[in-house]
């Protein structure tokens, strides 16, 4: 495996040294635990993680637990790519290091893992998460930490690692940031902002580091609200997505004011959630509409156009969320979850959950490419649903109808290659992967 560092250089020399020290100090050699050349390096053809009798916990009807596989150990986030059917996660070794691993979903068998590393932050699991570009994807660990004292702004930096899911050849790329980091891998690239208008930008083929600064954007002629509160919220393939405190746009790309949907105010669109390929976004309804007072209406714009590709109407909350909810998809793209709304993208419908007075009664997590997604009514949010918060259910995008689920079920992270993903801990606080195929 290939192996390479790549720094941003946005600071002076000092920071320069103390980037290189502190990789001596915290990156280690390529293979030293495992005394092979840097790289990914593959099991014994009967991984750990093989078929057979599991942990049996109470699912949802559509998979079976006579059957599957097990990882004890394993990080609190993982990341799949469905094209491969691999799933990958970290798992904590000796000396506060890390390792990426990966398990084959379809068969449960250990695919390629990535050499020990220590992160900048080694008391925490750094992050996971899949990254796309041209046909190629890629899984990324990133972990925000110091170098040096800690006394000056530029002593942070955030140190991420891409791993090529085909083989596991790793790119390090580290870059010297102020603040807490804001990291979005919808792709096709990387991207880490401070919250507000600055950026940069990592190409996960090459590993190439740009940085944007907010004088370097461009703003759409006659938006005033677009210069208020300006916040990059990822990337598309047209260019990074951009908000102001109304109005967003892809710079030098389309404008929200130009694909608004019908009956809203053109000038009141807000991003709130990007993926791989869709914006959701928020809309007040035309002043002149009977139910302006009351509702809003939710849109899922396709990220290469902005064009509209469904919508719904729900009722305005009667305080807004500190944070909106990350939007999910199927493998396949075609259905799409945030919250309480449901998205039948390939139809081009939606469906917002809420009682008669406009409360909202269950929050999504899940969905699959059969058009089942799975939530819990009375949970917080989508991680405390996955947890086991809150009442179960599961709803069939063809009727946009609810079934209660066993008061105990777990719901699936996700699915892919047939096989339902589940996660609990053990009473010695053992994280717990387990793969369900279903029972038909």
């Amino acid at each position: 495996m290939r192996q390479k560092i790549v720094r941003l250089a946005l600071v002076g020399g000092v920071v320069f040294l103390a980037l290189l020290l502190l990789l001596a100090a915290f990156g280690g050699s390529p293979g030293e635990e495992d005394g092979t050349p840097g790289g990914a390096t593959a099991p014994a053809a009967t991984g750990a993680a093989g078929g057979g009798p599991v942990t049996r916990l109470s699912v949802p009807p559509p998979y079976t637990t006579d059957r599957g596989w097990e990882i004890i150990g394993s990080s609190p986030e993982v990341a799949v790519s469905h094209t491969s059917g691999l799933l990958a996660y970290l798992e904590r070794s000796a000396g506060d290091r890390y390792r990426l691993r990966t398990v084959d979903t379809a068969t449960g068998r250990l695919g390629w893992r990535g050499q020990a590393w220590r992160p900048p932050d080694p008391l925490h699991y750094p992050r996971l998460a899949t990254v796309a570009r041209d046909d190629r994807q890629y899984f990324v660990t990133w972990s925000y930490g110091k170098v040096g004292d800690g006394m000056s702004p530029s002593s942070t930096f955030v140190s991420l690692d891409l791993y090529d899911v085909t083989d596991g050849a790793r790119e390090r790329v580290e870059v010297p940031w102020s603040g807490a980091p804001d990291v979005s891998t919808s792709g096709p690239g990387i991207v880490i902002s401070d919250g507000r208008a600055n950026s940069v930008l990592i190409d996960p083929v090459t590993a190439t580091v740009s940085e944007l600064s907010a004088d370097e954007l461009t703003y759409p002629k006659g938006c005033r609200a677009c210069a208020q509160l300006t916040e990059v919220h990822g990337q598309t393939t047209g260019g990074l997505l951009v908000g102001g405190a109304r109005e967003f746009w892809v710079n030098e790309g389309w404008f929200s004011r130009d694909v608004a949907p019908r009956g809203t105010d053109r000038t009141s669109g807000v991003p709130t959630s990007v993926t791989s390929g869709q914006v959701l976004a928020r809309w007040s309804l035309d002043r002149k509409a009977k139910r302006a007072r009351t509702h809003e209406l939710w849109a899922v714009h396709d990220a290469a156009s902005g064009k509209v590709v469904a919508a719904v109407e729900c009722h305005r909350p009667a305080i807004e969320p500190g944070a909106y909810p990350q939007a999910v998809l199927s493998p396949a793209g075609d259905r799409l979850v945030a919250g309480n709304l449901a998205f039948d993208l390939k139809a081009g419908r939606g469906h917002c959950f809420e009682d008669e007075s406009g409360v909202p009664h269950l929050t999504l997590a899940t969905v699959t490419d059969d058009g089942i997604a799975y939530g819990a009514e009375n949970a917080r949010d989508a991680s405390e649903a996955l947890a086991g918060g809150g009442l179960p259910v599961s709803v069939d995008f063809a009727t946009w109808t609810t079934d209660r689920l066993a008061r105990d079920a777990r719901l699936p992270l996700t699915e892919t290659t047939g096989v339902g993903v589940f996660r609990w801990t053990d009473r010695q606080e053992r994280a717990h992967l387990i793969g369900y195929p279903r029972s038909d």
